[in-house]
């Protein structure tokens, strides 16, 4: 499981200049005096994650070797500073080498040489507030980050989750388990190299050290959101299987909110099947199920909603507008929701 490290990089002026250098631009690796700095390890390594010799870096000072020593490859990290999260990156190679970092970024007076060195497979420019991350489970309001934090795996999955954070490193897995089970599906024991399952199997076809933040779904909630009354309770729960987009507590009991970044019928299927998942984790009983996209489904989709008891909201024109299930159904499928308690909501 990929851990997050929440960097602050942006806060003083010697930052900003630092940020400047190496990560608005890739770095040269193998040019001078950065090569000759590198160990034959330290190479070989950058060589395989950044091939083409350039790569985006970030380093940290002696003080913090311990958590440091915590990073590795494929590991995100959150860019933050002025209470926005300013970038989303994946690690690629960590490793502790003052004379590399020095070539890099000058040292602090007080501080020493940024040697806790790590380069990027990716970076993706983000405006996300904290409040994004505050609202999460496990964080709290006002914490504005100011130290360097490699977080343990729960939140680390719940950032992850909640940011809609995909990598690369966690796709090439995938990539390779479904290679590893069509070959032997295809040819029984018989050990097959990728390329040939390649060919019969869907594309693997993806960017080099593509990472993606998806926003789209997280827009659509804050503008959702804002159509709630204020007095009502809003945030977002963490469940074993999942961490909600919205949990709101009202009048009318408690409504689990899934949104979807598009309207079509994979999407659906999607929202139903997590929000029957949330359900039956969730803390307080929840009296509805609400299916939140950007535009209307087709009808047959809404159909299938409603019979699981599931309301569709959608994006209009000014406004949400809002089909609701049946009530028999609704009501029907409380018994499933409630752990097989008939509920009278």
């Amino acid at each position: 499981m990929a851990k997050v490290v929440i960097q602050p990089s942006y806060g003083t002026a010697e930052a900003r200049g630092n940020w400047k250098k190496t990560l608005d631009q890739t770095v040269d690796f193998r040019s001078g005096s950065r090569s000759a700095a590198l160990t034959a390890e330290q190479r070989a390594a950058l060589d395989a994650c950044h091939p083409g010799g350039q790569a985006r870096f970030w380093g940290t000072q002696p003080h913090l070797d311990a958590h440091m020593s915590k990073v590795t490859t494929g590991d995100i990290v959150l860019f933050t500073g002025a209470k926005i999260v300013r970038g989303v990156g994946e690690i690629g190679v960590s490793f502790r080498n003052s004379a590399f970092a020095d070539s890099l970024w000058s040292p602090d007076v007080d501080k020493g040489s940024y040697h806790n060195v790590y380069s990027l497979l990716d970076l993706e420019r983000t405006s996300i507030p904290y409040e994004e991350i505050w609202e999460l489970p496990g964080f709290k309001v006002n914490d504005n980050f100011m130290g360097l934090r490699v977080l343990d795996e729960e939140k680390s999955a719940t950032v992850i989750e909640g940011l809609g954070v995909e990598s690369m490193t966690a796709w090439r897995a995938a990539v390779d388990q479904e290679r590893q089970l069509s070959a032997a599906l295809s040819r029984g024991s018989e050990v097959v190299p990728p390329e040939a399952v390649h060919t019969t199997t869907t594309t693997y076809e993806r960017a080099a050290g593509t990472l993606t933040v998806n926003r789209a779904e997280a827009l659509l909630v804050k503008a959702f959101r804002e159509t709630l009354a204020k007095d009502i309770q809003v945030g977002r729960v963490r469940m074993p299987v999942g961490v909600t987009d919205l949990h709101v507590v009202g009048p009318d009991g408690v409504e689990i909110v899934e949104a979807k970044s598009d309207s079509s019928h994979n999407y659906v299927r999607q929202a139903l099947g997590q929000l029957l998942d949330y359900v039956v984790h969730s803390p307080e009983p929840a009296t509805r199920l609400t299916a939140l996209f950007p535009g209307k489904p087709a009808d047959s989709d809404i159909a299938l909603l409603h019979r699981y008891g599931i309301d569709c909201v959608y994006a209009g024109d000014t406004t949400f507008d809002r089909v609701e299930a049946p009530t028999a159904s609704r009501q029907h499928m409380k018994q499933v929701w409630g752990n097989g308690e008939a509920s009278t909501a």
